[in-house]
């Protein structure tokens, strides 16, 4: 009778293959769309939690005979779902109230769970749980956004020097574009420029909606070009102007010698 508390060497690295591949090819969807934890995360944690199933199960064998120990497969497992959390939560990022990265955080915890059954040698689980992860991450992303582009808000902050005109140059390229704004928070503020000058700054919340989606990226660049604009966050472009702070000084020097 064959033991079940030992495996083989071929067997070992069979699994341990299957979950780089698993593990790469749900990775790979991620890497494509330039998230944080992409292809080599993916993998490291089908891999990680597959020793450690792997470690659970057959690690102990040696103590399985003695009268005083319980041998318990699941409880480095446990172990797993419960500590993969603190790699998810470092995917998630939260600028003001717009937060990304909760995709990728699940896809880390799935991928866990498809190494947990690779290393119980659960494999048709495994392969299904994997060609379902790239479906739903793949495909529907894609069926979702064509769904749902027509009543989905998107959020906008951008922060600008507050001069006549400055806000409604921004404003006058969201009407051209056929973006509606559905709602603008404004809140004043002031910034030190690097020439020593103190600026009047504002920064403006924008709500927005459109039925083209396509021209958000277009009106970004535009806003992002924009001589009065210091930094732009957004759900699909987030990004700070650091590159162009010292463009737009020499801008902001150059108005000031143009008006004296």
């Amino acid at each position: 009778m064959e033991n079940i508390w030992t495996i083989s060497e071929y067997e070992l690295t069979i699994r341990l293959l299957i979950s780089a591949l698993c593990g790469g090819f749900i990775g790979l969807e991620r890497e494509l769309s330039n998230h944080a934890a992409g292809f080599r995360t993916h993998i490291l944690v089908c891999i990680g939690s597959t020793c450690i199933m792997l470690l659970s199960i057959y690690g102990f064998s040696q103590f399985v005979d003695e009268i005083n120990v319980r041998v318990d497969p699941a409880r480095l497992a446990a172990q797993v779902i419960t500590g993969i959390g603190f790699l998810g939560a470092g995917a998630i990022m939260r600028n003001g109230s717009m937060i990304s990265g909760l995709t990728t955080a699940a896809s880390i915890w799935v991928v866990a769970a498809i190494g947990l059954c690779i290393g119980a040698g659960f494999m048709y689980l495994a392969f299904l749980a994997t060609v379902l992860v790239v479906i739903i991450l793949f495909v529907l992303n894609k069926v979702e956004n064509a769904m749902m582009r027509h009543w989905r808000k998107r959020e906008v902050m951008i922060h600008l020097i507050d001069r006549p005109g400055a806000l409604a140059n921004i404003t006058s390229l969201f009407a051209r574009y056929d973006i509606q704004i559905s709602n603008m928070v404004m809140k004043s503020d002031s910034r030190m420029m690097e020439d020593g000058v103190k600026m009047p700054t504002m920064e403006v919340r924008f709500q927005l909606k459109t039925k083209k989606p396509k021209f958000f990226s277009i009106v970004m660049e535009l806003i992002v070009a924009n001589k009065d604009v210091i930094g732009m966050e957004s759900e699909f472009d987030v990004r700070t102007l650091e590159r162009n702070k010292q463009a737009n000084t020499e801008q902001l020097s150059k108005n000031k010698e143009a008006n004296l």
